[in-house]
């Protein structure tokens, strides 16, 4: 039985691989565990990494180093892609108000590392490991070991110690938040969608204003400068028929018009009144109309206008919304097509099935995995996270690092890729398995490389950056939480998200991940990432120097 034996010791690959495996699974096992009604989720693989690596189950260093940032990559590249159809337009609505609070978590946090060095005597250089870990920012530790070369001797073990329950802090806080406010999961989500509901929305007007008497849909679209479709006409003679651009209108006709949900007062108000036209009197009146859900699947149309397909024209059918990634689009001819999309059309039968050709319709294909994108977007994340960015003052270049700079580029994949043919669509099946490998992989690196020596450093003081570290993470993140929900009204999902971001903590998103019904958590967590990223390697940069002098 030595060969069992060495293949648990030896630190070969196969005794890696064979460690990360029972780490990931029992850890995924424990994941049914609850407390009450909460889980701790996929954060138990971090436990379990803490344990075995402390009865001696460890593996290789660089190995350890090399699984750690590989899954980090593939955790953050999958969120990215996720969250970027919505990301510009939630850093609009919301992105200054989401980072302003990030900035007062890390300002915070910094505030009462460096008050407990004042108050209790503990070393600066050796309090700012704990706020790494803390605050759970592998990047920042490593700036500040930098700095502080020699005299960084502790700093690691801090960060090693105050890490575990780093992260379970955060989780902490937001199960604390949920319990000061009372907060309903079900509720919260129902009131979300609503919320984000109003995206397009489906009027009835009957033309009535005398001005657009003659004109056509196409004078009206060129007036307003605003997003409509017109996606079917019923007109005064009782008939229904699908609109064109040269559609004229006449007085009476009722369109059917899908609208921006910030444009309908002026769509409304220049065409005529708002009417109630029942779904199934439009069916009555013209039984030869259908409507149905398309999907696009032909490769060649990534990134294509949908007004160069032309399909109104040739084939007498509107598409009058797209629905990409669960969020509805006025489909404009401008809208470029993506992978994925989901067009609604309107037309009669046998017109509608030359458009389902054309566009694709093929479900299958969308299974099909498409790997080139996803490993440019790595290639192109890693290069961007690696450059150097000098700052005057401080004596070490800031980086992005191996997360900030392949989330900034599945982002902007995301949202761009289509408009230079690159395909960048993975079903949600696909990244989310991307995204539970990847933080698996991730969490139980961490913890097999932090349980050697833990207990040890505990005993011998270490209890007290334990209670540091719970100090630096929670009081912030309720602080915070606290103003972001009673004071702003925000969301408990992107309360969740912007304290996750704030830490730069995987895990946690995770966590929130699990509890939350939308995109909302993991997109406030990318809002906010990368400024957080900087400012916590910049802020650790600081303390070190503060620390020397």
């Amino acid at each position: 039985m030595e060969w069992l034996s060495n293949l648990f010791t030896s630190h070969s690959i196969a005794s890696a691989v064979i460690i990360l495996a029972l780490t990931i699974a029992i850890g995924m096992m424990l994941n049914r565990i609850k407390f009450g009604s909460v889980s701790l989720g996929v954060t138990w693989v971090l436990f379990v990494g803490i344990i075995l690596s402390h009865f001696g189950l460890t593996i290789d260093h660089e190995i350890c180093h090399f699984i750690k940032e590989f899954g980090l990559i593939l955790f953050v590249y999958s969120i990215g892609i996720q969250v970027g159809p919505s990301f510009i337009s939630s850093l609009r609505d919301g992105g200054i108000k989401l980072n302003m609070l990030a900035m007062l978590i890390i300002f915070l946090g910094c505030v009462i590392c460096y008050g407990i060095h004042v108050i209790t005597g503990e070393d600066l250089t050796t309090m700012v490991g704990v706020l790494s870990g803390a605050v759970t920012n592998t990047p920042g530790l490593g700036a500040a070991q930098s700095v502080a070369g020699d005299k960084a001797s502790t700093m690691a073990t801090a960060y090693a110690v105050a890490y575990p329950l780093g992260v379970v802090g955060i989780i902490l806080s937001m199960l604390i938040i949920r319990g000061i406010f009372r907060i309903k999961i079900d509720r919260e989500a129902a009131k979300a969608t609503r919320s984000d509901a109003p995206r397009t929305v489906r009027i009835d007007v009957r033309v009535t204003n005398h001005a657009v008497f003659g004109k056509t849909i196409e004078d009206i679209s060129r007036i307003t400068r605003s997003q409509f479709v017109v996606a079917r006409i019923f007109d005064h003679e009782n008939q229904q028929r699908i609109a064109s651009g040269q559609t004229e209108l006449q007085e009476n006709d009722i369109l059917r018009i899908v609208v921006s949900s910030q444009d309908v007062d002026l769509v409304q108000s220049l065409i005529g009144d708002v009417v109630k036209v029942d779904a199934a009197e439009w069916g009555s009146a013209s039984s030869h109309l259908e409507k149905r859900r398309i999907v696009v699947t032909k490769p060649e149309l990534n990134g294509k206008h949908i007004g160069d397909l032309h399909i109104r024209e040739n084939y007498h059918v509107t598409i009058t919304r797209v629905v990409r990634a669960g969020i509805e689009l006025v489909a404009t001819y401008e809208l470029r097509l993506q992978m994925g999309d989901v067009v609604v059309v309107v037309g009669r039968a046998n017109d509608l099935d030359q458009v389902s050709t054309i566009l694709g319709n093929s479900v299958k294909r969308l299974d099909r995995p498409n790997l080139t994108p996803i490993f440019i977007g790595m290639f192109l994340g890693v290069l961007l996270g690696s450059i150097p960015i000098a700052i005057p003052g401080v004596p070490q270049a800031v980086k992005l690092g191996l997360a900030g700079g392949p989330l900034i580029v599945a982002i902007l994949l995301a949202k761009y890729g289509p408009k230079y043919k690159l395909n960048t669509f993975t079903t949600n099946s696909a990244n989310m398995m991307i995204r539970e490998i990847g933080i698996s992989l991730f969490l139980a690196a961490v913890g097999l490389g932090a349980g050697e020596g833990f207990v040890d450093a505990i005993a011998n003081g270490g209890y007290w950056w334990i209670l540091f570290g719970v100090a630096i993470t929670m009081l912030p993140l309720l602080i915070v939480g606290i103003i972001a929900r009673k004071g702003m009204k925000m969301d408990y999902f992107s309360i969740m998200g912007l304290l996750s971001g704030a830490m730069t903590d995987p895990p946690a998103l995770a966590y929130a991940n699990t509890v939350a019904t939308n995109d909302r958590a993991a997109v406030a967590y990318a809002t906010v990432y990368p400024l957080t990223m900087f400012l916590r390697i910049f802020t650790a940069q600081i303390l070190a120097l503060i620390a020397l002098s």
